[in-house]
């Protein structure tokens, strides 16, 4: 009997050819291919075009000196000498390290606490409000925030000093001193943004199995050793991840400041993307604009490589 034929019925073979069986699977594959690729394009084509070609039209420009009027000029490694000789611009740098340590690691204990705290027995309806209710400032416009959140620390006429008038204290200048106008972004930056970053640790808290905690209680745990123990080793890798998101994201704080203070008093609460957004537009620098943004860029880079590679000390998968 032939190796290409079989019989499905009594005196009627069919013959079956396996090269054209073969053809009918690369068909397939090819159309399957061809219609990833047609659902693959629109976001293909989107990363390119605002995406790609943005980025390296910035890390060519970055060596220019273009003011949008006339054609851009070769500098080569002028406009990072400027970022290293420039006062303004190494405060705003400062001043952004600054923020991001204190509003990052405020906004992961407050967002952890709060997770921890929902996590205890409560009525099921609360704990959904509460949810809905420390996540929903997060949708909101951060420029429209801040615009309220002005009046709130106005030293005048104010809602935060009426209140503190309240109890005996006097008024506090929130937004004309250095270190009111820092605090006062702090807060309102934290407190827009923790319900992300408290989304994250309920799904990580969630993760982590009644059993271990049933078994610690048994042994005679008690709540902060479980929480020491038990709770912070098994949510690092919930840890890990928003501290990245946390920090590539307060590296870019613009808003706020801008709205809140333009920056002020003097220099105090300038960072570094509104000395971008002061050289390109302002200034039509945009060729140190683009350089600023560049070195952002690779600090953003070079700190979140830090974070994984430090998170194999710190990090526990189970």
């Amino acid at each position: 009997m032939s190796a290409t034929a079989s019989t499905l019925t009594p005196g009627r073979p069919v013959t079956v050819h396996p090269e054209r069986a073969t053809t009918f699977k690369d068909q397939n594959r090819r159309a399957q291919g061809r219609m990833a690729a047609w659902f693959l394009a629109p976001t293909v084509i989107g990363i390119t075009l605002f995406t790609l070609i943005p980025m390296a039209a910035s890390i060519v420009l970055a060596f220019f000196s273009w003011d949008i009027i006339s054609a851009p000029r070769f500098v080569g490694l002028r406009n990072f000498q400027t970022i290293a000789t420039n006062p303004t611009i190494r405060v705003s740098f400062l001043n952004t390290f600054g923020f991001v340590v204190v509003a990052v690691i405020l906004q992961l204990v407050v967002a952890l606490g709060l997770a921890v705290l929902l996590q205890t027995k409560m009525p099921g309806w609360l704990r959904g409000f509460l949810r809905s209710a420390f996540f929903f400032p997060l949708i909101l416009s951060a420029a429209s925030v801040s615009l309220i959140m002005s009046y709130l620390f106005n030293e005048d006429f104010g809602t935060v000093n009426k209140m503190l008038a309240l109890v005996g204290l006097g008024p506090v200048k929130w937004l004309t001193t250095a270190a009111g106008a820092m605090v006062v972004i702090v807060l309102v930056y934290v407190w827009q943004n923790f319900g992300f970053t408290f989304l994250l640790f309920i799904g990580g808290l969630s993760s982590i199995p009644t059993d271990v905690y049933e078994a610690s209680s048994i042994d005679g745990a008690s709540g902060w050793s479980q929480f020491v123990r038990i709770t912070l080793p098994l949510v690092s890798p919930t840890m890990l991840v928003a501290s990245v998101m946390a920090i590539i994201s307060a590296l870019q704080i613009f808003d706020q400041p801008y709205v809140l203070t333009r920056g002020g008093p003097g220099d105090a609460t300038r960072t570094a993307v509104m000395v971008i957004y002061q050289s390109a537009f302002t200034e039509l620098h945009f060729g140190l604009a683009a350089a600023i943004g560049l070195v952002l860029m690779v600090i953003i880079m070079l700190a979140t490589w830090a974070q994984f590679k430090l998170s194999r000390k710190f990090v526990f998968y189970m």
